[in-house]
């Protein structure tokens, strides 16, 4: 029979050799090499493997180009035209009739205060507007470009954009285009001398014996949106609008413009522009006009 103190001996060195080796092995099983984390961390993984929808950046649409413009000043409503555009801080062109500028001391003014006014252009609508005499008028193109030139020389307009009068023709780079016929030459003659001549794709109409708009500001805006819609412009994208200053001398006919421009403000598909903006209007300078 083996004494108890051998057996205790052999016990104590089992349980010693047994702690030696836990206490070297619970490092190393504790221990991350570089390596295995970085080979870890290159593992796929479910959600690596899991596809991501990305959504398509919408391209932001081009904005459709409107001209505001506005026909023979000055007269007595200029004034609450000019007004309006300056509190809306809209930019619009003004189609001036020579022989209105002088005809009294307050439609001087007029002109004085458009030629200062910020964001706004002014060109040229005839000197005399045809005496009313449309038919006449136009029978005779060099007196139509003399007209024109006289208007040019006395104002001194910057540019060589113009508007016949009562008569829808355009002569712009290679827009042609002339409502009568019996017009056309004139508006070639005037071409020739160096003008740029610009109609109209959409007018705010008034009645000529009261002397008021016929349309209100919520069926403009309306027709402007068929006409983009519809392409019924002369240049894609670009719709050039009249009106006429005369149309806005009562307050109703006044806060109906105001309301237009707030209305039109708000719409961010619409960039207001000055005519010398529109495709092409810009080739000739004032400086090249002449009787030819």
């Amino acid at each position: 029979m083996e004494s108890s103190d051998d057996g205790d001996s052999s016990t104590a060195a089992i349980v010693t050799k047994a702690t030696i080796i836990f206490l070297f092995v619970l490092p190393l099983a504790c221990y991350k090499s570089p390596f295995t984390e970085k080979l870890q961390t290159h593992l796929p993984t479910e959600t690596a493997k899991t596809k991501t929808v990305s959504t398509p950046v919408k391209k932001k649409s081009k904005k459709k180009k409107l001209y505001l413009t506005f026909d023979d000043g000055p007269n007595r409503g200029t004034k609450n035209v000019l007004t309006i555009v300056k509190d809306e801080q809209v930019p619009v062109s003004f189609f001036i009739v020579g022989e209105h500028v002088f005809a009294s001391l307050t439609q001087e003014k007029l002109w004085d205060s458009l030629k200062m006014a910020q964001n706004i252009e002014l060109c040229n609508h005839s000197f005399c507007h045809a005496g009313n005499k449309y038919q006449k008028y136009y029978q005779c193109p060099d007196s139509v470009v003399r007209d024109f030139i006289q208007t040019q020389d006395s104002l001194q307009f910057d540019n060589a954009i113009a508007r016949t009068p009562g008569r829808n023709i355009w002569r712009i780079d290679t827009l042609h285009f002339t409502d009568l016929k019996k017009s056309a030459a004139a508006a070639d003659s005037l071409e020739k001398a160096g003008f740029v001549l610009m109609g109209w794709d959409l007018e705010w109409q008034f009645d000529h014996k009261t002397m008021s708009v016929t349309t209100s500001a919520e069926k403009m805006i309306a027709q402007i949106d068929s006409a983009f819609k519809k392409n019924r412009t002369k240049c894609p994208d670009n719709l050039v609008m009249l009106a006429h200053d005369q149309a806005y001398v009562k307050s109703v006919d006044s806060m109906e413009l105001r309301v237009f421009l707030q209305m039109l403000k708000q719409k961010d598909e619409y960039d207001l522009s000055l005519v010398s903006d529109y495709p092409g209007a810009d080739k000739k300078s004032p400086d090249s006009i002449k009787l030819k």
